[in-house]
């Protein structure tokens, strides 16, 4: 298989390389599965406005999703990245552990929400009926289902990319469960 590379700054559009300036100032710096979106003269815009748009739910809500369908999916790079994300929106490794398995033994309404994205993850989009009921059980409504199906969306999308492509995770590794 031919190595999927990293491109640099200078190695992108000038479309890319404005977006790269952005990354830079907002994150640091610029993480290698954008970079690797870059190879398109589309895909990382496309991409990152789906990642910006708005959503009903919070920062922490948001990584409960990313943390439960990325260990379905088993994407390194993603679990890497957003275990520390969700460490700097407050979740302790022992949480970020347990959300990874869909579940939330801390907190029932992230349960409930944890519980449902595993399941969409795990059934191609079909949840199961006790997850969709007990979402709504626990204070969520219709609209954040759809939101949730986006962000779910959004997740796989970097899970399969990074599953394609391979790149270098830039990130401190996740433990393995």
């Amino acid at each position: 298989m031919s190595t999927f590379n990293v491109p640099t700054k200078n190695e992108v559009s000038a479309n890319n390389q404005a977006i790269f300036t952005q990354l830079e100032k907002g994150l640091g710096f610029v993480p290698n599965l954008y970079a690797a979106f870059a190879h398109s003269e589309t895909a990382l815009g496309n991409f990152l406005a789906i990642g910006n748009g708005k959503t009903s739910f919070s920062a922490k809500e948001k990584e409960v999703i990313n943390l439960a369908v990325s260990q379905v999916n088993n994407c390194v790079y993603c679990l890497s990245a957003h275990t520390a994300i969700g460490k700097m929106n407050g979740f302790t490794e022992e949480q970020i552990l347990e959300l990874r398995v869909g579940k939330a033994s801390f907190d029932t309404k992230l349960n409930a929400l944890a519980n449902f994205s595993k399941s969409v993850a795990e059934n191609r989009g079909a949840a199961t009926p006790e997850t969709v009921e007990n979402l709504y059980a626990a204070g969520y409504t219709k609209g954040n289902l759809a939101d949730a199906i986006i962000l779910i969306g959004e997740i796989t999308i970097t899970n399969y990319f990074h599953k394609t492509t391979d790149v270098a995770v830039d990130f401190p590794l996740a433990q393995a469960l």
